[in-house]
C-alpha cells in the first residue's frame, strides 16, 4: 500500500520566484548609482567567471574555509567589478555591501504566477510545507517580503545546514523536520539532479519543474514532471491518500 503523502517540500529560486532582472543590470544600477557607466552584458560575463571561480574554490559560501554568505557573495561582487576595471577597494566594498542588502528587496524578485496559488493548494489538502535550497541566510527575509513566508513550515538553506544539493544529507535534514517516512514527502524544483534526482535517491517523490521545456532526459518519465506549478494539484490528489 503507498504511503499518503503529507508533506511538500520546495526549491525557491527559479521554482517560486526568479530574480527580476539580469545581474548585469541589477550590478550596473548600482554602478550608475556610484557614478560609473559599465556595460551590462560585460558585468553579466565577469560575475558568471566570477561565481563560477566562487563556486570552485569556496564552495557552499565557503563556510568550511571561514566565509560565509555575506562574504563569499561580497567577494564575488569585488571579484565581478574587478574585471570590469573598477579598482578602489573602498568603493569595491561599498557596492558589494549595497548588492548583498538590497537582495533583499522585494522590487528584486518575482514571484511566478503560478507559485501562490500552488502554496496555497498543498495547504488546503492538509499538506505541510518546507524549503529545502541551495541559499543563503538571506532566504527567509526574501520569502517575508515576497509574501511567501508563511506558508512553510521550516526552511533549510544550504548555508546553514552546511551541505548543498545534491548532496543528500541536506534531504536527510529535511526528512528529520517532518518526522514522517520519506515515502510520504514531495519534492519540487527546477533543476535535474539536485531537485530530482537527489530527492528521490533518498526515497522522496521528486517532481522536476520543466517551465520551458529545458529538461530532455528521457528517464524522467511525464508523471515526475511539471511544466507548470497550475499541474501539481492533480498530481497531489492523486497521491494524498
Amino acid at each position: 500500500m503507498r504511503a499518503p503523502l503529507r508533506w511538500v517540500l520546495w526549491d525557491v529560486k527559479d521554482t517560486l520566484l526568479k530574480v527580476r532582472l539580469s545581474v548585469g543590470e541589477q550590478y550596473c544600477k548600482e554602478a550608475e548609482r556610484m557614478g560609473l557607466s559599465l556595460n551590462p552584458l560585460e558585468v553579466d560575463a565577469a560575475f558568471r567567471n566570477a561565481y563560477r571561480n566562487y563556486s570552485r574554490r569556496y564552495p557552499n559560501y565557503g563556510i568550511t574555509q571561514g566565509l560565509g554568505g555575506q562574504s563569499w557573495w561580497m567577494g564575488v561582487v569585488r571579484d565581478t567589478f574587478s574585471q570590469c576595471r573598477v579598482q578602489d577597494p573602498a568603493l569595491l566594498n561599498t557596492m558589494a555591501h549595497n548588492l548583498y542588502h538590497n537582495f533583499c528587496n522585494a522590487e528584486n524578485w518575482e514571484v511566478f504566477p503560478d507559485s501562490k496559488k500552488a502554496l496555497e493548494s498543498c495547504s488546503s489538502l492538509g499538506l505541510k510545507q518546507g524549503v529545502v535550497s541551495n541559499f543563503d541566510s538571506r532566504l527567509e527575509t526574501i520569502l517575508c517580503v515576497c509574501g511567501l513566508l508563511t506558508h512553510f513550515s521550516f526552511l533549510i538553506t544550504s548555508e546553514e545546514a552546511g551541505v548543498a544539493k545534491p548532496n543528500p544529507v541536506i534531504f536527510d535534514q529535511a526528512l528529520q523536520k517532518c518526522g514522517v517516512p520519506a515515502a510520504s514527502v514531495a519534492h519540487i524544483g527546477d533543476h535535474y539532479v539536485n531537485d530530482y534526482l537527489t530527492p528521490r535517491s533518498v526515497g522522496i517523490h521528486g517532481l522536476l519543474l520543466d517551465r520551458n521545456s529545458k529538461h530532455n532526459q528521457p528517464e524522467v518519465p511525464q508523471e515526475h514532471r511539471l511544466s507548470s506549478l497550475e499541474e501539481l494539484p492533480s498530481w497531489l490528489q492523486q497521491h494524498r491518500n
